[in-house]
């Protein structure tokens, strides 16, 4: 299993230039001679891989964004992350995916042979520090999200997304959410209305505002990180 493979092959890294500093560097799949890489585009709302398909594959974000979300007993839906440019999505631990991965919006995805992949982390040092790395973020991200569904109220919870979204997404003070509501609010385990009204309350008080539906300007990241505390 490629998760398995990397911490016998990670010991000072020599950086290369696409080293990822967050989400992996936007050539990091073809990072390596060995890896061949074939890009797609996928629609909105086009299932990428579905819950426990053969996890043959590991995809990157080119363009657009993609969700990755399971399907609970009583037909609610539970987002357990939001992958945009740059981000390597679909590392698995067992032999199948555990969660389904749709395209939000109109977006390009990258993908290699997970075979290929762990392959190449066997004989570039580089590789295997860069897939340690993300694997370990993406274990910091699920307790994070625990933590947040668990324990945080819902004005809680709503600063967590606009501030994890200002990181990722904010150019000059603004950014365009690729997602619609309805997805934040899988995402945070909340109602639609909930958030809704939420973000209408700190629109209202001056924390936020709105240019159109999904541009956001953070006006009070201080409150939202005091929300958030």
């Amino acid at each position: 299993m490629l998760n398995q493979s990397l911490a016998a092959h990670v010991s000072r890294p020599q950086w290369g230039p696409w080293l990822p500093t967050g989400s992996a560097g936007p050539d990091f799949l073809a990072a390596h001679p060995s890896i061949v890489p074939t890009d797609f585009s996928y629609g909105r709302n086009e299932t990428i891989y579905g819950e426990d398909e053969p996890a043959e594959y590991v995809y990157q974000v080119v363009r657009g964004a993609v969700r990755s979300y399971k399907l609970l007993s009583d037909g609610r839906r539970q987002i357990g992350a939001f992958h945009l440019p740059g981000d390597v999505f679909g590392m698995e631990s067992g032999s199948n995916h555990r969660l389904t991965a749709e395209a939000i919006i109109d977006s390009a995805v990258r993908m290699v042979k997970r075979s290929a992949l762990a392959a190449a982390a066997k004989s570039d040092v580089n590789i295997a520090y860069a897939l340690w790395m993300m694997t370990s973020g993406d274990l910091r991200h699920a307790e994070d999200h625990m933590l947040l569904l668990g324990r945080k109220t819902a004005a809680q919870r709503v600063a967590t997304f606009l501030l994890e979204m200002d990181r990722r997404l904010s150019i000059a003070g603004m950014f365009a959410l690729p997602m619609g509501r309805g997805d934040i609010a899988d995402y945070l385990g909340l109602t639609l209305e909930t958030v809704s009204r939420t973000l209408s309350q700190l629109h209202g008080e001056g924390v936020l505002g709105f240019s159109g539906a999904r541009q956001i300007t953070l006006r009070n990241r201080g409150r939202l990180a005091v929300m958030d505390a």
